[in-house]
This record gives C-alpha cells, structure tokens and sequence, in this order.
C-alpha cells in the first residue's frame, strides 16, 4: 500500500486545552506578524534597531528552548477531530508567514471563498502583491473548493490569467468546481481588489493521489482535510 508524504499527528487534547492552545500560539503569531510588518517600515534609528534586535534574539533563545524535532510543524488531530495544519503557509495559524486566511467552504454547491488583507509584507511591484503570492492563495483557497465538492486532491496545475495588478490591502477570492471526472477535479475561480474588480481568474486541476484512493477504500473514510 501507497503510503502518504506526511503524517497526522493526534494530540490528547481536550476541547478546553485546544481553545487555550489556539488563544496563546495565536497571540504570539499575530504579535510577530505584526513585527515583521513593522520591521519592513520602521524608520526608528539604528540604536533602537540594534536594541530591539538583541530583545528578540533573547525572546527567540527562550521559546527555543523547547521545540517540535522535526523541520515542520506537520497537520494535529485531537481527539476530537479538530484538524488544523498550523504551518500551512497560507492559513496556518500559528505561521507568521501567513496572511491567514479563513476560508468558507460550500459544501451544498462545492466551491470556497475567503475575504483578507495583504499588507506591505506580500509587495512585489511598488504598491501591489507579487503575483507569486496570489498563485500560492488562490491554491490553498481551490484545494479546499475541490473538498468542499467531495472530491479533495493535490494540486496536478494551477493556470492563472493576471488581468490586471493587486493593490495591496484588502482582497477577496472564491472558487467552485467546474467539473469532476474519476479522480480528477477541474476547478475555476477568480481573486479581486478592494474595488471588486477581478484581477486575476484561474483554473486549477486536482488529482486525487494513489495513497489516499487506497486509504479511502481501506478505511472508507476521507483522510482529514485542512481547516
């Protein structure tokens, strides 16, 4: 049997314990994705850079001190079957590198959509978000459109026509399948600027991989999906 690239890793959590989890790890990286916005801006003076850098290399060596010992963070299971990929690098939340963004699933006609902002940290031409950055949204976003149809997969391609630049701040995109076909899934959607002006429209094919078909006819169950 196929096995997976990556494991689930189920924690003992009650529901109590996982609020607080999300409460604490989601303060601090709110509070670091609001550094790093303000690192990229600041305009202080070197001194209070140079302190200010000391500071967060004390605070680093003390959440060191205790680590996952692994290179990734990895998709948790409680208990409970709440799911999160925390590290994912668009909705992990507990990934400074994040936006996030919370995505809404339709489940009755099997599509996503999700409302965020792209601060100064995702520019790529002056003023506007890197192109790069809106492929790697709108993947995550389409990945969770094709679960929400019932038929989740990996990304096969991802083909995106950029009508015209993202301005950075506020941004929404949505997804839906167009079309599914054994194991594969086409999937179309489009991202819009703060005016709701499309700027980008997209199609995506996802494929069911080998391990999965044979973890879902050996268990009759779909592997836990990201929220």
């Amino acid at each position: 049997m196929s096995r997976a690239p990556f494991e689930y890793r189920t924690v003992d959590l009650t529901d109590e314990e996982y609020a607080a989890d999300q409460a604490v790890y989601g303060g601090l990286t709110t509070a670091l994705r609001r550094l790093g916005e303000i690192s990229l801006l600041t305009t202080v003076g070197h001194d209070v850079v140079a302190d200010a850098t000391r500071q967060i290399e004390e605070i680093t060596a003390r959440l060191e001190a205790e680590v996952i010992p692994t290179p990734n963070f990895g998709v948790v299971v409680t208990k409970s079957r709440h799911v999160r990929g925390y590290g994912n690098a668009v909705v992990g939340m507990r990934n400074p590198v994040a936006p996030p963004l919370t995505i809404v699933q339709d489940l009755v006609k099997g599509g996503a959509s999700a409302e965020f902002f792209l601060n100064a940290l995702y520019e790529g031409p002056p003023g506007k978000v890197h192109g790069g950055v809106l492929a790697l949204v709108l993947d995550q976003i389409f990945g969770e459109a094709a679960a929400a149809g019932g038929t989740p997969g990996m990304t096969g391609t991802l083909t995106l026509r950029y009508r015209k630049p993202t301005a950075l701040g506020a941004c929404s995109a949505s997804a839906w399948v167009a079309s599914t076909a054994g194991i594969k899934t086409i999937v179309k959607g489009e991202l819009r600027d703060a005016d709701g002006e499309v700027t980008v429209e997209a199609e995506g094919l996802f494929i069911l991989p080998r391990w999965a078909r044979e973890q879902i006819a050996e268990s009759g169950e779909t592997p836990p999906q990201y929220e």
